[in-house]
């Protein structure tokens, strides 16, 4: 992208100036990074809604005692290759979303909904969504699924394995 898309912040340019750095390969910053990557173009409610996606992951995870194919962590379920593109090895965007730091503007916002995700205080707006994808491809594991919801430019689904 060569500028960044104008997206509605929730807290007040003050605040948004105090968010601390997170540990770098930290859960937070893992996630942050996956929501830069995926979704920076949204609002904040489609930034939310992907980093959902991660924690609903997660959490089916740990209910089949912490194993899945997806991986079991923020850290695993991200950078599981193939599922976030954004990781994926010659993704053009990659080099950009490993380089962004807190000065950019939509990453501090990133780093305020991952921690919340990673805090457990993140609504879920995608009705337990584990997969989605964007509305101008068609997926084949989409096919012949009802979308759980559909916020910003993705298609949210909460019955694929």
């Amino acid at each position: 992208m060569s500028e960044q898309p104008t997206i509605w912040l929730e807290t007040q340019p003050d605040q948004e100036s105090q968010t601390p750095p997170a540990p770098p390969g930290s859960a937070v910053d893992i996630l942050a990074r996956t929501l830069w990557g995926e979704a920076r173009g949204e609002k904040v409610r489609g930034i939310e809604a992907v980093a959902a996606v991660v924690m609903n992951r997660v959490k089916r995870a740990q209910n089949r005692g912490g194993r899945y194919w997806w991986g079991n962590s923020i850290e695993q379920v991200c950078q599981k290759p193939w599922q976030f593109s954004c990781w994926n090895p010659g993704d053009p965007n990659r080099a950009k979303m490993e380089k962004v730091t807190e000065n950019d503007r939509i990453f501090r916002v990133c780093l305020r909904v991952a921690r919340r995700a990673a805090a457990g205080t993140l609504d879920d707006p995608t009705g337990g969504a584990t997969h989605y994808h964007t509305q101008n491809v068609a997926p084949p594991w989409a096919r012949g699924r009802t979308p759980s919801a559909s916020i910003g430019n993705h298609l949210f689904y909460n019955d694929v394995e």
